[in-house]
């Protein structure tokens, strides 16, 4: 699989739009339920959100 970055940047209102490519290459399709949080050490992740769950549920951590 060939991964292409792709550049965006955070708007005025605090958003951020992720192109359809990449969402696309992650198994996303628009109308997809994610969770979004800070790894906390300046990544952002973005996951579906019954993984998430589960991992939350099963684990103890997201």
């Amino acid at each position: 699989m060939i991964r292409e970055p792709a550049e965006t940047t955070v708007s005025e209102a605090g958003t951020v739009q992720i192109p359809l490519g990449v969402l696309a290459e992650a198994g996303l399709s628009p109308g997809a339920a994610v969770v979004v949080y800070s790894d906390g050490d300046g990544r952002i992740v973005v996951r579906r959100k019954d993984d998430a769950i589960r991992d939350l549920l099963e684990n103890g951590t997201l």
